[in-house]
């Protein structure tokens, strides 16, 4: 099996590198991944100046194709470009952080798994919960062993998953739940700050401890009570309930 494996936070991350090594069981493992930080870059892609990239190197071998771009533009890059071989599987991660809930649409880790399913391959998104020492590599051994049971029930190709492993504290994960992504906005502020010169200038913050107050069955309830969580996802933005509500209705140009 050939595995494409990309990430946001950049090419030197631990999770990455974490990721890539568990991968290796199942077969041959391709980076293509940014050169720096990329998070919350959500699907934006490069096309107003060139795309650079070169090779990085791990132990004095080839350990992947850094690129001046976002994880899309990666993943696109890899396809059209640099694989000889289509993959057969694109994974992305492992995120230093939860995408859960609205995160999702933000989330570069998920975009670049997006930019996979567009061309067919299954694509997986891999995200751990933040802690003070986060343990990448038995989460990336988790997560590859549920890789492995998505790929055997996986009936169609371009499958898009989303997985997010919580905090690895004594005792979790608990189990496993495919749950659907929340949709409620939490944990969300903007702090204003005064620079030296007195101008204002803001970071956008996220505030813990608000979990509890969002919708119950979702993958943010799940993560915080300590389990991993599979959502399936899609990225056909039709409403098709809408849109079938609309299909008779006699639209007037005025």
């Amino acid at each position: 099996m050939r595995i494409l494996l990309t990430n946001d936070d950049g090419i030197y991350a631990q999770g990455l590198e974490a990721l890539h090594d568990a991968l290796l069981r199942m077969g041959t493992v391709d980076i293509v991944a940014p050169s720096v930080e990329q998070s919350g870059v959500s699907h934006s892609i490069t096309y107003l100046e060139p795309l650079l990239a070169h090779d990085v190197f791990r132990h004095g071998r080839l350990f992947g194709k850094a690129v001046r771009g976002s994880p899309a533009d990666c993943v696109k890059l890899a396809m059209l470009q640099i694989c000889n071989t289509p993959p057969d599987l694109v994974v992305s991660g492992i995120n230093a952080g939860a995408n859960t809930g609205i995160n999702v649409l933000y989330s570069g880790t998920v975009a670049g798994a997006i930019e996979g399913a567009f061309f067919g391959i299954t694509s997986v998104a891999v995200s751990l919960t933040s802690s003070e020492k986060p343990d990448y590599v038995p989460a990336a051994q988790i997560a590859t062993g549920l890789i492995e049971q998505i790929l055997e029930s996986e009936t169609r190709p371009g499958g898009l998953w989303n997985l997010n492993l919580p905090e690895l504290r004594p005792g979790w994960p608990v189990g496993v739940k495919t749950v659907p992504m929340g949709l409620g906005r939490y944990g969300e502020a903007m702090e204003r700050r005064i620079d030296p010169r007195g101008r204002p200038y803001f970071w956008t913050m996220t505030v813990a401890g608000q979990h509890h107050t969002l919708e119950p069955g979702t993958d943010v309830e799940a993560v915080a009570e300590g389990f991993v969580t599979l959502t399936p996802l899609h990225f056909d933005l039709t409403d098709r309930r809408r849109l079938g509500e609309s299909a008779n209705r006699t639209w007037r140009l005025e």
